[in-house]
């Protein structure tokens, strides 16, 4: 313990508050709450502590602290500075796993979509499901059933869903909005798990079709059945009210903690997911924090059922008070299927998740060491794309703590440089990157990676040395292969990597990553690029308009499919749309 800390330790108040603890660089690797923070913080720094906590503790050269009026605001301000700095020891807490729902659009001719970017649950909202393709199987039953449309773009006339008689076809017939309610309602009675009727209509349909010896239409009405039972086969009803919950417990070893949530949905269960995560407070607490944060993205259930010992005070706001800790009854015996569930995850995934672990926060650890500097919280990769010098883009992706950051992912638009100049286009990317990063006064990198061999890496270095910045700056090599092979260093030694550790298996993805990110960005200006020139030779089609149609319909194939409704809107002109439409007539793209 060092003198800083000895002395701050005794001006410690007995207060509720938010601590956050701090590394040799000032960097933020733990935070976390008190109800009194004299007495919290203190217990990090005097008696023993199992090895994981003493890493952790090793690791701290200063601390800080925020008093707060009470220990709920502490807990708030806890959430709100782990989800910004998203700090090295509590980062292995948060759960940003998305769930695919089913959702019924509010359009004026509503159709059916798949989608994860859930913030609130509305009433055509259906979920969750365990993956997308049991998402997929579902929605494609409900839309061989009811005739909503399916396309994303109105086409200009009717297409095979409408004579097949799976849509409507609102493109070419006005549709009455009390059709739509009708068959909205019977969706909603479907996926709520109340399909008798539905299998009566169809059953009936079958049967009438029998009798008027159409035995092709029969059939289809038989597969379709089939397609329900195998759809809709759940288990058994465990709840004759049909509600909704998500129930919740958990299990630890050592400073290891499962936690398992069981989703029911109209009375069923029908998924489960466990959770393995390293905590280093009170078991309680860490428990709290995860739920809380599990509810950020995805919509909460009529009723959650959680275990007895934890103080949900703290999160009642979140939850909308709909928590229950059951102590009797049926409901007691979901709660303990979940701490069995969360006890055996703990059996079985415990050396998985210890794998995990040690290619993540083990292999920043392996590179802090190799380079000489604190273990790198924060890289930031960086690889140009073009063709033949044309079209030349750069991508930026973003690791903390071993695992991709996608929000902080960067794409760049680089100025034209003469042939194939890979080194120029580094001192552009990296020049805008960081002297951005400096006005702004964001986030610096602990360390940049280069796709690339000496010359990239020193670009690269230039410009952070012009910038007045110390951030250290490496690059990584491939072999005839096209495999990761040698590691340059700051100091441009050459490091052959063990292909079978785990800090060739995180460069390795840090390198694949940003080399997918900016060759994915490279092909889509590519073939805007196209799309661009095509329109570029059509009368009446100005560089404003191109822009606006490229902007909406993203390609040719869909601006063909446009309404000259939708066209008008663009603020085109008749003459414009003709001669659109001569020119796209006989497009096709070559793929």
């Amino acid at each position: 313990m060092n003198e800083t800390i000895k002395q701050k330790l005794k001006t410690l108040p007995e207060k509720p508050g938010s601590y956050q603890m701090l590394s040799a660089n000032g960097t933020i690797i733990y935070v976390g709450k008190a109800k009194n923070l004299k007495s919290r913080v203190r217990s990090y720094f005097v008696g023993s502590h199992d090895q994981k906590t003493q890493h952790m503790v090793s690791e701290i050269d200063d601390f800080r602290y925020i008093i707060t009026p009470t220990e709920k605001a502490a807990f708030l301000l806890e959430l709100s500075l782990i989800k910004e700095h998203q700090p090295k020891y509590n980062i292995l807490l948060m759960d940003d796993k998305t769930y695919p729902y089913i959702e019924i659009t509010d359009e004026t001719h509503p159709r059916l979509t798949i989608t994860r970017n859930v913030k609130k649950r509305h009433k055509n909202l259906f979920g969750p499901f365990p993956d997308a393709h049991s998402a997929r199987k579902t929605m494609n039953l409900l839309n061989r059933i009811f005739p909503l449309r399916k396309c994303r773009t109105m086409p200009d006339k009717v297409c095979l869903y409408y004579h097949i008689g799976q849509c409507l076809a609102p493109c070419a017939f006005a549709v009455d909005q009390k059709e739509y309610d009708t068959i909205i309602k019977k969706i909603r009675r479907f996926l709520s798990g109340r399909s008798d009727e539905l299998r009566y209509e169809i059953e009936e349909a079958m049967h009438t079709h029998a009798d008027n010896m159409e035995y092709e239409k029969a059939q289809e009405k038989k597969e379709l059945l089939q397609a329900i039972e195998e759809t809709t086969e759940q288990q058994q009803i465990i709840f004759s009210d049909l509600k909704d919950r998500d129930i919740f417990s958990f299990a630890t070893y050592d400073r290891f903690m499962a936690v398992t949530v069981l989703f029911m949905r109209r009375g069923r269960i029908i998924f489960s997911e466990n959770k393995i995560m390293t905590y280093y407070a009170e078991a309680a607490n860490q428990f709290l924090a995860y739920l809380a944060q599990f509810y950020e993205n995805k919509p909460l259930p009529s009723e959650i059922l959680v275990p007895e010992g934890v103080d949900y005070a703290l999160i009642e706001d979140q939850l909308e008070a709909r928590h229950h800790v059951p102590r009797r009854g049926q409901k007691t015996e979901l709660t303990a299927m979940a701490r069995e569930n969360a006890e055996n995850a703990l059996q079985n995934d415990l050396k998985a998740y210890l794998n995990r672990e040690k290619k993540t926060l083990g292999a920043t650890e392996a590179l802090g060491e190799l380079l000489n500097i604190d273990p790198p919280t924060r890289i930031d990769a960086f690889d140009n794309s073009h063709t033949m010098g044309s079209n030349q883009v750069a991508a930026m992706v973003v690791f903390k703590n071993g695992i991709p950051d996608k929000k902080n992912y960067r794409k760049y638009h680089l100025n034209a440089h003469s042939g194939q100049d890979d080194i120029a286009g580094m001192h552009e990317v990296i020049h805008r990157r960081y002297e951005r990063m400096i006005r702004e006064n964001d986030e610096y990198p602990d360390l940049i990676v280069i796709d690339g061999g000496f010359a990239q890496k020193k670009a690269a270095e230039e410009e952070i040395h012009a910038l007045y910045l110390e951030i250290p700056v490496i690059g990584l090599k491939k072999d005839d292969k096209h495999r990761t092979d040698v590691l340059i260093t700051p100091g441009d030694n050459e490091v052959t990597l063990d292909r079978h550790g785990f800090l060739y298996v995180l460069l390795t993805k840090i390198q694949d990553e940003v080399h997918r990110f900016a060759i994915t960005f490279h092909r889509s200006v590519q073939k805007k690029q196209i799309y661009g020139s095509i329109l570029d030779a059509i009368p009446k089609i100005g560089k404003k308009t191109k822009q606006k149609l490229l902007r909406k319909y993203k390609t040719i194939e869909n601006i063909k499919k446009a309404t000259d409704d939708e066209l008008k809107q663009l603020r085109m002109t008749k003459p414009a749309i003709e001669n659109l439409r001569v020119a796209l007539r006989d497009y096709k793209l070559t793929k």
